[in-house]
């Protein structure tokens, strides 16, 4: 599995927690674990290293990952900014991000998101994400670590929105309809 070696994993659990009452969403219990541990088990062994992006409770997310990552910017700006404030620890050639609420995710799912990157022409994607054969699936995806350079600028523009982001970049989706329970996420927990 050589691909494994040159392979970051990325969490993103950095956000405000709106939609389950502000509370940090991957630390909430679900099947008598964090959501957090379940995406780790899950993700850890697919990489070589994992981080996750949080704003808070530094020391419980430290528990599931190599490395915890906070953003650059101020007031919880979105997925994005998870990205950029961990884009100087990506030392791998591919990055794969999911999020922290996502806790059946496949046993193969970084093997299938690095397939069509990594082809060494020009015209190669820079990014690839799940479609799970009823939506794309954005905050599930693996990109070249040299894609990431462009992401602090599009920020700097007002923009937000991950989908968009890939539109300027050369993004591919990946069929994982063959699972796509996988990717159901628990963002709305009471």
């Amino acid at each position: 599995m050589k691909q494994k070696l040159n392979v970051t994993g990325l969490i993103l659990a950095g956000g405000a927690g709106r939609r389950v009452g502000r509370r940090d969403k991957g630390l909430i219990t679900w099947q008598g674990k964090p959501l957090v541990a379940h995406v780790s088990n899950c993700l850890k062994p697919q990489v070589s290293e994992l981080l996750i992006s949080c704003n808070r409770n530094f020391a419980r997310y430290g528990e599931f990952s190599t490395q915890t990552i906070t953003d650059n910017r101020e007031d919880f700006q979105g997925p994005l900014a998870g990205l950029e404030g961990a884009s100087a620890f990506i030392l791998t050639d591919f990055l794969v991000v999911v999020s922290c609420d996502t806790p059946h995710l496949p046993k193969d799912l970084v093997s299938r998101l690095i397939a069509p990157l990594s082809g060494s022409t020009n015209d190669s994607p820079e990014i690839s994400y799940v479609h799970d054969g009823v939506r794309a699936q954005y905050l599930c995806a693996a990109m070249r670590r040299d894609c990431l350079t462009s992401v602090t600028h599009y920020l700097n523009e007002g923009h937000r929105a991950v989908r968009d982001w890939y539109k300027t970049r050369h993004a591919v989706t990946v069929d994982f309809s063959d699972c796509e329970s996988s990717f159901r996420n628990y963002n709305r927990l009471a």
